[in-house]
């Protein structure tokens, strides 16, 4: 799946854009970046309600290209220029994680974890 493709489904909006056109084999979603830390595995995209910098950070060290933030979120300008830095697409829809989570996975989106 391609991140333009997770724009559609998500009916998410845009906060600052890297490549839409990058492949995603996984999906995640956590508000506990040690979670994601230990258990992510693939190039997964992120969805979370967190909005700080350590969301972009974790998601830099696990190669992931996308980050969304659920539930209308929007983080400050310092995150948005931390994504920009590190090339990663941040996204951000109206629905609940729970909600996201299940629209990527009824689309073909598996999750990003090991127990899985």
């Amino acid at each position: 799946m391609l991140v333009r493709d997770i724009i559609d489904i998500l009916e998410a909006d845009i906060i600052t854009a890297a490549d839409l056109d990058v492949e995603v084999k996984t999906a995640c979603g956590s508000d506990m970046m040690s979670d994601v830390l230990a258990f992510v595995k693939d190039q997964s995209v992120l969805l979370t309600g967190l909005l700080n910098p350590q969301v972009v950070r974790t998601a830099e060290m696990m190669d992931m290209r996308c980050i969304v933030f659920v539930r209308g979120k929007v983080p400050d300008e310092s995150v948005v220029e931390l994504a920009q830095e590190m090339g990663i697409t941040l996204l951000k829809t109206r629905f609940r994680l729970f909600t996201a989570c299940g629209k990527l996975y009824l689309n073909g989106l598996r999750g990003g974890c090991e127990n899985e």
